[in-house]
């Protein structure tokens, strides 16, 4: 009994996970509730001091965590990140793609560059963070992936093109490498998280947050912790039988 007890406690114990963009907002959240339950974290991020400060705060709180510098969007350095964490650990349990950015403007006024970035980051991103553990989490026969979509990429948003095409891609990709890896025990779901605080909403016009505020059926945004709880039951033994699917966390957004 007691051991099942400690098990429902700390459901990701031992379990070595790696979050992108895990220095701020969901991904930091993210992390916390791992660690809560028992994860060991790798935290990736491209401003590694912001990385750094996330991992000094779990380690002070009795957690295992590293901090690493990577940059998504090139290949070789989520290959070497791959490999730290697998001669470190000696495994790697659970993926998080996290990391994205927003670049938003109407289509007649976006630029290519625009476009690139956020495809570049938040997709492409994504596929190289998967390729680089795919093959590590195959020779275990085990391993969780959940990518981190948006409301934005079932339903688009105006000024979002970039940024709703790049969760939309995400969704596709999950669901493909779902059907790819399952015969190996891995599992790739996604959470598409409706409207959150973080730095990537700060920005939004107070009254566009207001008419946001009124399609939202719980009357309210959510917390990161919200999200974190979500992809944290997806990366854990409860969710082994659940692969290819995207969790709307959205106050009841997108149920229409």
């Amino acid at each position: 009994m007691s051991t099942d007890n400690a098990s429902a406690a700390k459901p990701l114990e031992g379990k070595i996970a790696i979050i992108t963009g895990g220095g701020r907002g969901i991904g930091r959240s993210t992390a916390q509730v791992f660690a809560q339950r028992g994860a060991k974290l790798v935290l990736v991020d491209r401003d590694m001091e912001q990385a750094e400060e996330a991992a000094a705060e779990l380690r002070s709180a009795g957690a295992v965590a590293l901090a690493l510098s990577v940059e998504v969007t090139d290949s070789a350095s989520t290959k070497a990140m791959a490999e730290r964490v697998t001669s470190e650990f000696g495994r790697i349990d659970v993926l998080v793609n996290n990391a994205g950015i927003t670049r938003d403007n109407l289509l007649m006024r976006m630029s290519e560059e625009e476009w690139d970035a956020v495809i570049d980051i938040n997709l492409k991103g994504a596929f190289n963070c998967c390729k680089a553990v795919i093959r590590q989490m195959m020779k275990q026969h085990s391993g969780r992936i959940v990518n981190i979509s948006s409301v934005s990429g079932i339903i688009g948003q105006v000024g979002q093109v970039n940024y709703s095409s790049s969760k939309a891609g995400l969704i596709g990709l999950t669901k493909a490498l779902a059907r790819e890896v399952a015969s190996r025990h891995i599992t790739v779901n996604a959470v598409a998280p409706g409207f959150v605080p973080t730095r990537l909403t700060n920005d939004l016009p107070d009254e566009l947050k207001q008419q946001m505020l009124k399609l939202i059926p719980l009357s309210r945004w959510a917390q990161p912790e919200e999200i974190a709880y979500a992809v944290a039951f997806l990366a854990s033994e409860d969710a082994a039988y659940i692969t290819g699917q995207v969790l709307a966390v959205d106050g009841g957004l997108t149920m229409a």
